[in-house]
């Protein structure tokens, strides 16, 4: 089968030997005080680097950006030698790698910030849960930021861009999507500013596009990558309304006319039906018309999905999340059409290799319980294995 996945592309100046892109996806495991990457974790992205695109997990930027724990940022020296661990044996593997840069805004906690308070557009609780140090906490109203903690957090995106160009990163990807720090500055019911960077659309957007430019000062445009979910609704303080799609209809034109590298587009992971967005088409093949550089497409995709978003012309690349947790050779299973293993939810954050690194390529074993086509089939001895090697029995 000749399957658009598995067709080349050309990034700007990066070949991708094909479409398939692994998804960013926090993964919790840099559990040490520097929260740096470790040789684990370079293990984990080693093995996934015959996709045409990896993009880490959301680093963040700087201290006052972090809302979960034992997250990785990208803000001191120690982070960006452990990042540069992972790109050495990414590349050394023959992949190519995206850093997510990422600052959480309001969904954050004192307890995880030194006592002080989230920065965040405007003073409003997104009535949403972190986890921080004591379990999942209630979040808290965070502090207006000022234009001097406006400029200071550009900067520290300026700064983060220049460690992931120093760790050896073939690019960068700001994370703007899922009810975080850019996404807040866009929403009406979270940003109740009324400076330049709140009330019209225009101003609205101008926090991501003056990011946007710091961070072009150290990194070339055309390397740089943006994340958005335009229809995220009732999440981390997120309410869609009648200006939200000609906001983000506004932003993807300004996103095309600099340059960037891609846009990485989610679909719907919430109900939108009544919303006023587009309904029965793909979020991509909406905004294609605004954004003419390469857009990626993220849901859960399958195979075929995949190959039929490709094929229709929605997306020129596709993003896998949880399949790539638990199939570290995604490629080479979809060239063979193989089966899939499902991966196990209840390691996705938690400590050490079980769940991260040990999943069997095809040959070498099975998980509790694999798919094939569209079907899952459970695996008594994987399962009974996993209770072993648990400690459940």
């Amino acid at each position: 089968m000749n399957q658009p996945l598995l067709q080349p592309f050309d990034l700007g100046e990066l070949r991708l030997p094909n479409r398939v892109c692994m998804a960013p996806m926090t993964r919790c495991r840099a559990d040490n005080p520097d929260t740096a990457p470790t040789e684990l974790m370079a293990e984990y992205y080693r093995q996934r680097a015959s996709a045409g695109l990896l993009i880490t997990e959301g680093a963040f930027v700087s201290p006052r950006g972090v809302g979960y724990i034992n997250v990785p940022g990208i803000h001191s020296p120690e982070q960006t030698q452990g990042w540069r661990r992972v790109t050495q044996v990414v590349h050394e593997a023959g992949g190519r790698i995206f850093c997510q840069l990422w600052h959480v805004g309001a969904m954050s906690h004192p307890d995880l910030l030194g006592g002080r308070l989230p920065l965040a557009p405007s003073a409003i609780d997104p009535r949403d849960k972190i986890f921080g140090p004591n379990g999942h906490t209630d979040t808290v109203t965070p502090q207006a930021m000022t234009e001097t903690d406006i400029r200071e957090t550009i900067a520290g995106f300026r700064d983060a861009a220049a460690n992931a160009v120093a760790a050896g990163f073939d690019g960068v990807e700001l994370h703007a999507a899922n009810g975080y720090l850019f996404n807040q500055f866009f929403a009406r019911s979270m940003n109740r500013r009324s400076d330049a960077f709140g009330g019209s659309i225009e101003n609205r957007t101008r926090f991501l596009v003056d990011v946007l430019e710091a961070v072009g000062a150290e990194i070339s445009l055309g390397r740089v990558g943006v994340r958005i979910n335009p229809s995220v609704h009732g999440l981390s303080g997120i309410t869609v309304d009648d200006e939200t799609l000609p906001l983000f209809e506004h932003l993807c034109s300004k996103l095309s006319q600099m340059g960037i590298a891609y846009l990485h587009v989610m679909e719907p992971f919430n109900d939108i039906s009544g919303l006023p967005l587009p309904q029965g088409v793909s979020m991509c093949s909406h905004f294609r018309r605004f954004f003419g550089g390469p857009i990626i497409s993220a849901t859960d995709h399958s195979r075929a999905s995949g190959n039929a978003a490709l094929a229709a012309g929605d997306a020129d690349l596709i993003a896998y999340g949880r399949a790539y947790i638990a199939n570290p050779d995604l490629v080479e299973r979809f060239a063979d059409e193989a089966d899939l293993n499902v991966p196990i939810r209840e390691t996705f954050y938690t400590p050490g290799a079980r769940g991260y690194t040990d999943y069997p390529r095809r040959g070498e074993g099975t998980t509790p319980e694999t798919v094939v086509g569209d079907r899952r089939v459970s695996d008594r001895y994987g399962e009974t294995r996993r209770k072993m090697k648990s400690g459940e029995s």
